[in-house]
């Protein structure tokens, strides 16, 4: 039943991302007394999430990202951060979708949002196993007794970052999206957290920062973009 679910979910999964942030509607009472708290709380726990991600995809890439929208891969792969954690890439995130939840500053929300997204991804990697389990074999096997599922293994991780060669290139061309795309999504809800609780006269000045990180933004992910399209930019 969860690998049916995990295949299905997996073929809309580009549309996961955009389901959460409705559900900051999700009334409910306040997580911390400030929304600024709470925001600056989601904001970390979100640069945890997409340092997880970079670090995945600038030491090894790996292509799970399907084919026709259905689970598949060309190799088993089991270095760089994929040695720590089999799913490092859903660790990044549950951990960005968790960071905008509560960075909603609701429990309402943070008790919807993030068990309903740790089930969709827990759906989708059982189907993933399934699929990879059926080709791989034996080597596979032997990697998921080794391997954690989500929560990486933490010996060694050190000595991996330290002899992997690091992609920039690749993780500029692959993650530039996400790059802008959870950032503004965060400064989004707050600024409905504020709006919300009464508290957007506190922070007279906050329109000019946030002005000047949407400008950031922009400035890093439109010639990013641009030169992709170009072919200027490619994965190394």
């Amino acid at each position: 039943m969860m690998e049916r679910i995990g295949n299905f979910l997996f073929h809309y999964r580009n549309y996961l991302f955009p389901l959460a942030l409705p559900l900051v509607l999700i009334p409910g009472p306040r997580i911390f007394e400030s929304s600024l708290t709470a925001a600056l709380i989601g904001l970390l726990i979100g640069l945890f999430g997409q340092s997880v991600r970079v670090a995945t995809i600038g030491l090894v890439y790996i292509i799970r990202g399907g084919r026709n929208r259905r689970v598949y891969a060309e190799d088993l792969i089991t270095d760089g951060i994929y040695a720590h954690s089999r799913n490092p890439m859903y660790v990044g995130n549950v951990s960005i979708i968790t960071a905008v939840a509560i960075t909603s500053n609701s429990w309402g929300c943070v008790a919807v949002v993030v068990p309903m997204f740790g089930f969709f991804y827990l759906a989708i990697t059982r189907a993933e196993e399934s699929y990879l389990s059926n080709k791989f074999g034996p080597g596979y096997r032997e990697y998921v007794a080794a391997v954690p599922r989500f929560f990486p293994r933490l010996t060694g991780l050190w000595q991996t970052l330290r002899d992997s060669e690091f992609h920039w290139r690749r993780v500029l061309v692959k993650e530039y999206g996400t790059f802008a795309g959870w950032p503004l999504r965060w400064m989004v809800v707050f600024l409905y957290a504020l709006w919300r609780d009464g508290e957007l006269s506190s922070y007279p000045h906050l329109f000019q920062y946030l002005s000047a990180f949407l400008l950031f933004l922009l400035l890093m992910y439109v010639p990013v973009r641009v030169l992709k399209k170009r072919r200027v930019l490619v994965a190394d």
